[in-house]
């Protein structure tokens, strides 16, 4: 839940939140996490790419701040970065966001942390929701949709994800 005071975006950096939050134009919003559909949903992506950064040529990390705008900080589920990741708080767009959803997530706050992903310059957002199980994706270009397939993928470069390896 977003407190009501308003704090600097260096307070919001200086101060150490368990587990971290994200701050929104002045606030900071509190994430949906700790169950172990969640839990296992996350570590099972982090995994799967986490295996192949070499071969892919990719950095996986979890639960990294994400500097979207200014005033804005995203903490993704999993992020994956092409090449060597060396910025502490990201602030050039990784190139996918995966988000894993909670029983007390809304659509209209993924919504936003999805426009904020792209408006940012990431080039895909992976929905994951353990409990259906269904998938989202969201692209610039295409927008957000419900995917129907059996295997996750990026262009350029190619990345893949059997949904098999998630929800078995």
């Amino acid at each position: 839940m977003p407190t009501g005071t308003l704090i600097s975006v260096e307070q919001y950096l200086a101060t150490s939140y368990r587990p971290d939050c994200d701050y929104v134009d002045g606030r900071i919003e509190e994430r949906n996490l700790g169950e172990l559909d969640h839990s296992s949903l996350q570590t099972a992506v982090a995994v799967y790419f986490g295996s192949r950064q070499k071969q892919l040529g990719i950095t996986v990390v979890v639960e990294q701040r994400v500097q979207v705008s200014p005033m804005r900080f995203r903490i993704p589920d999993v992020c994956v970065v092409l090449g060597k990741a060396t910025e502490q708080i990201f602030r050039t767009p990784p190139f996918l966001c995966v988000e894993i959803l909670s029983p007390e997530d809304r659509m209209k706050r993924v919504k936003e942390r999805i426009d904020d992903y792209l408006a940012m310059g990431v080039s895909y957002v992976w929905v994951l929701d353990p409990s259906g199980p269904q998938v989202y994706v969201a692209t610039p270009a295409a927008g957000l949709y419900e995917f129907k397939g059996d295997v996750l993928r990026t262009e350029n470069p190619v990345l893949e994800l059997p949904l098999a390896e998630l929800f078995a």
